[in-house]
C-alpha cells in the first residue's frame, strides 16, 4: 500500500492536527515548533546520491559537500560512472561514499516505477544497492516519495526529540522507536517533521538535511 502522498502545506497541518488530537505530546511539539516545514523534494538519482552523502555526518557537512558535488556535475549515473574513487574522494566524498555512489549509478534503479511501488518494496530496492542502509531508504521515500506513514527509526536525532518529547528516561533504541511510531500512523512521516523540529528547539540544532 502507498497510502497518503504529501504534497502540500495543507497535508502536514492535516497531520499535525491528527498527531495533536492522537498524541498529547505533538500538541505540545507542535506549539513549541510553529511551522513545520515540507521538505518535499523531486525524486530520482540525486536525490538518493544526497542521501548517501548525508550519511552520518553533520547539516553543514552535508550542504558543504553537496554543493561540491553540484560543482562538479556529479549528479547524474554517466558521471559518476566515468568519474574514478580518487576523482570523487577529491571533490569531497570518502572513500566509502565514493565507492556506494558508484554502487548507485550502476544499480540502474527505475526511479519512477518507484513512485507506484509499495513503501516495503521501495526500501527493499533500495537497501539491495551497497551502502544504502534502511535509514536511507526511509528518508527517500519520506522526502523524495512524500509517503505519509513512513518513520526513519534509525535516526538519532528523531531518538532524542522523542526521548526529550514523551520524557522518557533513556533515548529509545531504533527498534523501541518503531514500535511507538506504530501509534502515530497514518502520520508516521510528520511525526517525523514535527520531531526534528522539536530537536532544533530542543538543541537548537539542524535534526536534517
Amino acid at each position: 500500500m502507498i497510502g497518503r502522498i504529501i504534497e502540500t502545506d495543507a497535508c502536514i497541518a492535516e497531520g499535525i492536527d491528527w498527531l495533536s488530537v492522537n498524541v498529547p505530546e505533538f500538541a505540545v511539539a507542535a506549539n513549541a515548533c510553529g511551522p513545520i516545514p515540507l521538505r518535499r523534494t523531486e525524486d530520482g538519482f540525486d536525490r538518493l546520491l544526497s542521501a548517501i552523502v548525508s550519511q552520518q555526518v553533520s547539516v553543514a557537512s552535508a550542504n558543504a559537500i553537496w554543493a561540491r558535488v553540484e560543482q562538479a556535475g556529479m549528479t547524474r549515473p554517466h558521471a559518476i560512472r566515468a568519474s574514478t574513487v580518487d576523482e570523487l574522494r577529491a571533490i569531497g566524498l570518502s572513500r566509502q561514499k565514493a565507492t556506494y555512489a558508484k554502487a548507485l549509478a550502476d544499480a540502474d534503479i527505475d526511479f519512477i516505477a518507484l513512485r507506484t511501488a509499495p513503501t516495503d518494496d521501495v526500501v527493499k530496492t533500495l537497501t539491495a544497492v551497497k551502502g544504502i542502509g534502511v535509514w536511507t531508504a526511509e528518508i527517500y521515500a519520506m522526502f523524495a516519495l512524500g509517503r505519509a506513514d513512513v518513520f526513519a527509526p534509525g535516526d538519532l536525532a528523531l531518538q532524542e526529540s522523542a526521548k526529550i518529547l514523551f520524557q522518557m528516561e533513556n533515548r529509545p533504541t531504533e527498534k523501541q522507536l518503531r514500535l511507538m511510531a506504530n501509534d502515530w500512523s497514518p502520520w508516521r512521516a510528520v511525526a517525523a517533521r514535527l520531531l526534528w523540529a522539536y530537536y532544533k528547539v530542543a538543541k537548537d540544532r539542524e535534526g536534517i538535511r
